[in-house]
């Protein structure tokens, strides 16, 4: 051990075991009573109550404050580092076994702040496996976290021993996670090691109502009759086969597929079009269709994810778990450490949205990240927009254009207002006129879409300007509510 490890405080994890006292081991009754200060993840454990007689401190209020399990973890483990910092030395007692499942004890071992001595303890598998008469290892038994049940059991066909399985909730959603019911019934295991434990067998289809959950009920899936997430897993499945055995598919690289990326995002924008609103009033075929092309961008992911794990840059578990930590970071509201503090409205999630993006990636223009390779006209849009939420908007820049340029946007604006006085009458006016605008540049043999292109590079070129003289946008955008509202108009 470095001079610097045994520095810094120590927190010494102790596992309860799984049951009463008579399951909590010498070695962890001899840290209770060593006389530094006690702590316990939870009271609600057959266990607690000798360490609530000797002091210890329950941290069961951090999950009453926290709205979720990742603050809550994160909140105990800075009361144990503040803790061991001023004492020097704690003890933490978890239920079971301190590797077993323990969120909290894993961050802790990761927390540089603090040194973690491990007091092992009886896990409640040992006396899980000696209920069900199984070896796990020889059946080759997986653990599944109940409230991770979808991601960690996805593709697996069992059998599975599912663990944290306190609430009815949880139980519905572990049952409708699989697609197939199973016919093999599941045992239900509960508060093994206790007067009043029970061990009984349940139909999958009665996994949420048959009995009354606690926090000390798990679950043994002998088999599953599909895989969880088995489609996804089959289309992953074929294709590598397409890859390997088809020669057009062999061929293909990343910017041969490009186009067909463009192609089937297009087309599902068609589909979604047709869907309209309500869904329920949709054309007959409508859902069908949609969900169709849903399938056809879902295999460009699937194919692009493959071509770069061939070329060893990533896989599709690395695509599906980069977007998750980023959608999980642009909504610190629910996740982070402003929860609670939700945007009130959706324009001002939006807003906020836009400004998490920014300091993300990076970016010091509000032009940056818009792609190039976007459609002019929603490029043009797209861009105006984002300089009219910062104050830089056709107005803020009329001194770069001619009177011309102006007195035309006038117009048209004034025309559109005066065709109709409400959104959709408005939309529909728009686009009557932006086809007039096509039907005039055919008469004039000029390309629109390159025409527009054009135009929106000047346009870009200054609003760049206008925010240099301007300052920096980006750290002085209005407030939320104020923003979003050129959305209205139908921009992307």
């Amino acid at each position: 051990m470095s001079s610097a490890a045994s520095a810094r405080p120590v927190v010494v994890a102790v596992g309860l075991g799984p049951a009463d006292d008579a399951y909590t081991t010498p070695a962890a009754i001899a840290a209770r009573d060593s006389g530094a200060p006690l702590y316990l993840r939870t009271a609600r454990h057959p266990a607690a109550a000798a360490w609530l007689a000797r002091g210890a401190v329950a941290l069961d209020r951090h999950y009453e404050a926290a709205g979720s399990f990742e603050a809550t973890y994160r909140a105990i483990v800075d009361e144990l580092v503040n803790a061991a910092t001023r004492a020097g030395r704690i003890v933490y007692a978890v239920p079971g076994s301190p590797l077993v499942l323990e969120s909290t004890v894993a961050r802790l071992r990761a927390d540089e702040r603090v040194e973690v001595e491990l007091v092992a303890g009886m896990s409640f598998l040992d006396l899980a496996w000696e209920r069900l008469g199984v070896d796990p290892v020889a059946t080759a038994v997986r653990l599944i976290d109940a409230q991770d049940f979808a991601r960690q059991a996805a593709g697996d066909h069992g059998p599975l021993l599912v663990a944290h399985l306190w609430s009815r909730a949880l139980c519905s959603e572990v049952k409708l996670a699989v697609e197939e019911f199973p016919d093999e019934p599941v045992v239900v295991l509960q508060r093994l090691g206790l007067p009043d434990e029970a061990v009984f067998v349940v139909p999958w289809a009665d996994l949420d109502r048959s009995f009354e959950p606690d926090h000390l009920t798990c679950c043994y899936v002998p088999a599953l009759g599909a895989p969880v997430a088995a489609e996804l897993v089959a289309l992953d499945e074929l294709v590598r086969a397409l890859r390997e055995r088809c020669p057009w598919d062999a061929e293909q690289t990343h910017a041969s597929l490009a186009r067909h990326l463009i192609e089937e995002a297009y087309e599902a924008v068609e589909a979604i079009d047709e869907l309209g609103a309500p869904a329920e009033d949709a054309p007959p075929g409508a859902v069908a269709h949609l969900e169709e092309e849903l399938g056809d961008v879902l295999f460009q992911v699937y194919f692009h994810a493959l071509l770069a794990a061939e070329e060893g840059l990533f896989g599709l578990a690395d695509v599906a778990r980069q977007v998750h930590d980023k959608l999980v970071g642009r909504h610190p509201h629910l996740f982070g450490v402003t929860e609670g503090t939700s945007p009130a409205t959706s324009r001002a999630q939006e807003a906020s949205w836009e400004q998490l993006k920014a300091k993300e990636k990076g970016r010091e223009s509000l032009t940056e990240g818009i792609p190039p390779a976007l459609p002019a006209l929603a490029r043009a849009a797209k861009l105006e927009g984002r300089a009219r939420s910062a104050g830089l908007g056709i107005e803020a820049v009329s001194s770069d254009r001619d009177e011309a340029g102006t007195a035309r946007f006038n117009a048209l604006e004034s025309l559109l207002a005066g065709l109709a006085a409400v959104a959709p009458g408005a939309e529909e006016d728009l686009g009557e006129i932006l086809l007039d605008l096509a039907r005039l540049a055919a008469a004039r043999r000029i390309e629109p879409e390159q025409a527009l292109r054009r135009a929106v590079t000047r346009w870009e070129q200054r609003v760049r300007s206008a925010e240099q003289a301007a300052g920096s946008p980006l750290d002085r955008l209005p407030p939320m509510e104020a923003r979003g509202h050129w959305r209205a108009a139908g921009a992307p």
